[in-house]
């Protein structure tokens, strides 16, 4: 304990030894260290536009305090607070000072508005993009009336999905869904139960998601997110779940296993993006 809370006296730090061991077994605190140390959020940090306080004791023992001041730099508009000792829990040494400093930055960023405020007209969202496979050949065949019932099929079956897992619906053109999600595994599950559910009316869709900073414009999100949500999706092969590399880093711990399908360029967007199919979620 002496590493994690040096302030704490042996009375004090027995107690909270006594408090970790209990909290955890050996093994899933072994569990937890690896997804942490899987975890990759670097390259959502340019998203977050809400105001932010980054607060790190100098002489932290567990993580060293040029973390924090990397996490500050990344996040427009953070304020980056290097508080005096070396505690790493907040709640440990000097914690009147952390809660000093969060009630001065709360009252400079909302003054006397309180918390209400405005409707952001940006937001962290995970998008997901759906087609079916092969839909034009797919209609001739089956004739006008005959496909539309079976669109009709396929459209319930996403929508009941999407109710399971809390998507939202955003458009719907032809044989394609335009969704969003607040959560990234819960986005990459649904995408895994529309491709096998759809198998049940012999279709196919591909399915392809990427996260990140999206307009708020008509309760619908837009912007060059969705558009890497969208070619995303091209990229996909025939019943595969396609993520960027973004997502992949983002449910990092959840369980959902990727193979790697390499970089490629994105038709009108910069750069190269690193792809992952879905293999087990």
């Amino acid at each position: 304990m002496r590493r994690y809370s040096p302030s704490l006296d042996e009375t004090e730090g027995a107690v909270w030894a006594s408090y970790l061991r209990q909290s955890a077994s050996p093994g899933a605190i072994a569990a937890f260290e690896r997804m942490n140390m899987l975890i990759d959020v670097r390259p959502v940090l340019p998203a977050i536009h809400t105001p932010t306080l980054v607060a790190h004791r100098k002489g932290d023992m567990v993580v060293d305090v040029g973390a924090g001041r990397f996490l500050a730099e990344g996040i427009p508009g953070a304020r980056f607070a290097e508080l005096p000792g070396g505690d790493h829990s907040p709640f440990t040494g000097d914690f009147q000072q952390l809660v000093g400093t969060v009630e001065e930055f709360l009252g400079k960023v909302w003054g006397d508005r309180g918390w209400e405020d405005a409707e952001p007209d940006r937001v962290l969202a995970t998008v997901l993009f759906t087609d079916i496979v092969g839909s034009t050949a797919r209609a001739a065949e089956l004739g006008d009336a005959r496909w539309r019932e079976l669109l009709e099929a396929h459209h319930t079956l996403i929508r009941r999905q999407l109710v399971r897992f809390r998507g939202r619906e955003l458009d719907t053109a032809g044989d394609g869904f335009f969704t969003s999600f607040d959560g990234p595994a819960r986005a990459i599950r649904c995408a895994s139960a529309i491709a096998e559910s759809v198998g049940e009316l012999g279709l196919e869709v591909r399915a392809g998601l990427h996260t990140g900073e999206c307009e708020v414009m008509n309760k619908k999100v837009g912007g060059i997110a969705v558009h890497i949500g969208a070619r995303v999706a091209k990229e996909a092969e025939p019943g595969e779940v396609l993520v960027s590399s973004t997502v992949k880093d983002l449910v990092a711990g959840s369980g959902i296993e990727f193979r790697e399908r390499g970089a490629v360029d994105l038709k009108g967007v910069p750069g190269e993006w690193r792809l992952f199919a879905v293999a087990d979620a």
